[in-house]
């Protein structure tokens, strides 16, 4: 597998220099079966991630464990409510968007194409939900994922509702991951 470089994702992280605050969820959950669903009531979209959020990481489809969170999910959000955006399906590096065509088969929901990785493609995910006269401020949406630099970071700069899946289908030693965990706990402590 070939990693690609998240130039979005690297300089926005920068940001967290000057306000490291950025990447505090408003919610945090061991993994995705935990989810409230449906969640508060401003809430009228949710943006989901996929790689070790609801599916197992580089795998298409609901993790087995989650299809009774999932159902519930489509039930609260019907339609074009649900959005999935993923730094992988719906990108440049997905050949004719074939994961995404793939994952939107296996999930019942649309997958964002967008050209720039969270959290540059902010402003692509509100358009999505505000032509849609789903919402018409970011805050009624809620966006949840496992990465704190790129879900969380793109929520808070959005003005929406963060949920942060802390753990996910999988335990992930990546450095990246094990960066965030520690900074969360250094701006949480006690927590």
């Amino acid at each position: 597998m070939v990693l690609e470089f998240n130039l979005s994702g690297t300089l926005n992280a920068l940001k967290l220099l000057w306000n490291p605050k950025l990447c505090l969820p408003k919610t945090v959950i061991s993994n995705f079966g935990e989810l409230t669903v449906p969640l508060h009531s401003e809430i009228k979209a949710v943006v989901l991630d996929k790689d070790n959020c609801f599916a197992y990481p580089h795998d298409d489809k609901v993790w087995p464990e989650y299809d009774n969170v999932w159902k519930r999910l489509l039930i609260a959000y019907p339609d074009s409510h649900l959005l999935i955006v993923s730094n992988t399906a719906g990108t440049n590096v997905d050949a004719e968007h074939k994961q995404a065509q793939m994952l939107e088969a296996n999930t019942g929901v649309h997958v964002l194409r967008h050209a720039t990785k969270k959290p540059g493609c902010k402003d692509e995910v509100f358009k999505y939900f505000y032509d849609k006269q789903i919402v018409k401020s970011p805050s009624e949406i809620a966006i949840v994922g496992d990465r704190l630099f790129t879900d969380i970071v793109m929520a808070n700069m959005m003005g929406s509702y963060s949920i942060w899946i802390k753990d996910g289908v999988k335990p992930s030693n990546s450095p990246f991951v094990l960066l965030e965990h520690k900074l969360y706990d250094l701006l949480n402590p006690g927590n």
